[in-house]
């Protein structure tokens, strides 16, 4: 289908484009973007009062397939995606089993080429099993399609370990993504240490746990030159160390979700499962560092960490609730609504951390709408008004702390390759 775009105004980063254009689709490519493109032969669509964006692209997603099915599959997650205005997302290694081989990257992708909506990137685990002993085959994932390694929320302890993997990812030309945690010192911790889990009487974990990792990941990167990244970073000394990082003109990235960027540990008080997540929500000196931290373009990008749960499974007491929130299907609007709506960011910041910034951490062929690129859009309401009912989610789950939030700015329609797989009611 030949489609335009019309009367949107374009933001797209990767070009400098801010103007209100026309935007020329075939076969699946963008061809023209202009002023009074003729109609000849095309669907219109009437994108008037929009924002045009190029697909957005989450680093950070968990799709519980293989092995838990029951919370999330490959196909109700690339729905929930969409949904979202994510036209690409990133496949965690933690299934059952763990992808640390390429018979599981090619199953992930096999599965989502049959779900035919958001295009879906598995990223490998870096040890077996992502027990943190033995290096995976990472070579042979990434020929079958993985982007990156991780071993996400089972952090490698042994350094060594870590600066082999980090050399073998560098030769292949291979980020090391991490979740940054010395589990010695987090100490089977489900909250934030501090004023709030000393009232609650919940075991706290230090920001420390993250604050040694990155420190020591840094220093590998420095050694070794692999390109590594910080997912879901959230303290105030990790931002300084990866803005030290950068300076220093180190292969340094990261990433931050919207819960830790809209919520704090006091909204734990209550003992809703929904706000336990790992890394945990920090301090307010913490939020406002990771707003600072974006508005002086240290941070790349801004991923979900969707961790789909089974409700049964998140109404256990806080001590024993699993970690982890979806985000995908909230993650502009909560974005918009704490970081453009209060005039903090302007959106065509936002939309790069969510487009290209997104793209080249993994280097991804993907965040722009440059002619001859495939054509994945995201058109944006930024005014419109609307309640998150997790009842509506795409999503199997519904473990959001952000139920009956009230916010502003949300995804209108989604095209993957031209094709439109998603329209708001």
């Amino acid at each position: 289908m030949n489609l335009l775009i019309k009367g949107g105004k374009i933001i797209d980063p990767s070009q400098g484009l801010d103007e209100i254009a026309d935007l020329r689709i075939e076969n699946g490519v963008i061809t023209q973007i202009g002023h009074a493109i003729s109609e000849d032969n095309l669907e219109i669509f009437d994108a008037t009062g929009l924002i045009v964006s190029p697909g957005f692209i989450d680093l950070h997603v968990h799709l519980r397939e293989p092995g838990e099915e029951y919370k999330e599959t490959i196909a109700s997650g690339s729905a929930a995606a969409v949904a979202g205005g994510f036209t690409s997302i990133c496949a965690m290694p933690n299934t059952k089993p763990v992808n640390d081989n390429a018979s599981i990257t090619r199953y992930i992708i096999d599965k989502a080429r049959e779900a035919n909506l958001a295009n879906v990137y598995p990223v490998g685990a870096i040890t077996r099993g992502s027990k943190g002993e033995e290096l995976a085959e990472m070579a042979e994932m990434k020929t079958a399609g993985a982007v990156a390694v991780t071993d996400d929320g089972k952090p490698v302890m042994n350094s060594q370990v870590m600066r082999h993997a980090m050399e073998y990812a560098r030769d292949l030309d291979l980020v090391v993504a991490d979740h940054c945690q010395d589990t010695c010192l987090s100490a089977c911790g489900v909250m934030h240490e501090g004023k709030y889990s000393t009232q609650l009487g919940l075991k706290g974990m230090s920001g420390a746990a993250e604050d040694s990792h990155v420190a020591r990941d840094i220093m590998l990167a420095e050694i070794t030159g692999a390109r590594v990244h910080i997912m879901h970073i959230s303290t105030a000394k990790a931002i300084r160390m990866v803005r030290d990082a950068k300076q220093k003109g180190l292969p340094v990235t990261c990433e931050v979700t919207p819960h830790h960027l809209a919520l704090t540990d006091s909204a734990v008080v209550g003992f809703d499962t929904n706000t336990k997540m790992n890394p945990p929500l920090r301090t307010e000196s913490d939020r406002e560092a990771l707003i600072e931290a974006i508005i002086d373009g240290t941070i790349d990008a801004i991923a979900t960490d969707h961790a789909p749960h089974h409700l049964d499974e998140k109404m256990l007491e806080y001590d024993h609730a699993p970690f982890g929130v979806i985000g995908v299907e909230t993650a502009l609007g909560v974005v918009l609504q704490v970081l453009y709506h209060s005039g903090k960011v302007p959106l065509r910041r936002i939309i790069e951390m969510l487009t290209i910034g997104a793209a080249r951490v993994f280097s991804l062929p993907k965040g722009t709408l440059k002619v001859g690129s495939q054509a994945d859009i995201t058109l944006i309401d930024p005014e419109r008004e609307w309640k998150i009912e997790p009842a509506k989610f795409k999503s199997k789950s519904r473990n959001t702390p952000f139920a009956n939030w009230e916010v502003k700015g949300k995804v209108h329609a989604t095209w993957v390759s031209g094709r439109q797989v998603f329209q708001t009611d």
